[in-house]
């Protein structure tokens, strides 16, 4: 997520640039307000865009949920109402779950229907979503370093710990979580102290790991993992990162900033662009 920011200056060091892999922007959609994450929904074939409307913090009743087709044509503008400031999305058993603060929301996929709130005891910021292949859902609480998880309607303490540094972006890949840590030190404009990097944690152990090669090079916000490439973007700057083990972090993409929570079909990346108002998809080619 994150916050509305005129201009951001963020040094970035040992990164290193792919001349030989470029994204390509296939489509872009308009019109959205505050669009946070962009889900693939592959049940239905579609997109679903949270609009966040206003301050990411303040339960204000304003924010709401689009829907897109895979070609970038606005579905339904208004498909869910009556959230706050929805952020971070995910899908398992037919039911979507929202990010809304201190809040998950849970919408019946078929209907559209909001069906019921779950409350996350002491909560802070929630933001990002996914789920395993087991069904259990996962959220980040990006500023109390933690991570809950919820099986059916009941949330759960799963990771809290400082290596987590401010986690933005989850995926659930395999038998691990993908963190992307926003960094230490969270100033009132959202940059940071000490810049964040990735992480994965070990779903039956819990421990977590700094990736290699991938820390404090960037304020990291969405995630996601295709084959072994693992992709994150840099909400304060705009910039599509590809990460693979051993390696460093490469810019494959650069947008103005607000680029924020991200999602794949497998071929593409579904981009939000939070302060444009705007979703873009890219092919990898």
């Amino acid at each position: 997520m994150k916050i509305l920011i005129a201009t951001t200056f963020l040094a970035v060091t040992g990164i290193a640039m792919a001349p030989a892999l470029q994204a390509g922007e296939i489509w872009r959609a308009g019109g959205f307000e505050q669009p946070e994450s962009a889900l693939f929904d592959a049940a239905s074939k579609r997109i679903v865009v949270s609009n966040i409307v206003g301050n990411p913090g303040e339960a204000d009743g304003n924010g709401y949920l689009s829907l897109l087709s895979l070609d970038g044509k606005v579905i339904t503008r208004h498909w869910v109402d009556g959230m706050d400031a929805p952020k971070g999305m995910a899908i398992a058993g037919g039911k979507l779950y929202a990010a809304d603060i201190t809040k998950v929301r849970v919408v019946d996929l078929a209907s559209g229907k909001l069906v019921s709130t779950i409350d996350v005891p002491g909560a802070v910021f929630l933001n990002d979503m996914t789920a395993d292949a087991s069904g259990k859902v996962y959220v980040t609480d990006m500023l109390a370093d933690t991570i809950y998880r919820i099986d059916g309607d009941k949330p759960e303490l799963f990771v809290k710990d400082a290596l987590l540094a401010s986690p933005n972006g989850v995926f659930a890949d395999g038998d691990r979580l993908i963190v992307a840590s926003w960094g230490r030190g969270i100033k009132p404009d959202f940059s940071t102290a000490e810049p964040g990097g990735v992480l994965a944690i070990d779903l039956a152990s819990k421990k977590v790991t700094p990736l290699p090669g991938a820390q404090k090079f960037a304020d990291l916000d969405g995630v996601i993992a295709i084959g072994g490439d693992i992709y994150a973007t840099a909400y304060m700057t705009g910039t599509l990162y590809r990460y693979r083990a051993g390696g460093k972090p490469e810019v494959v993409a650069t947008f103005k900033p607000g680029s924020a929570d991200i999602s794949t079909d497998g071929k593409h990346i579904i981009v939000p662009l939070m302060n444009e108002g705007e979703v873009a998809a890219l092919s990898l080619d």
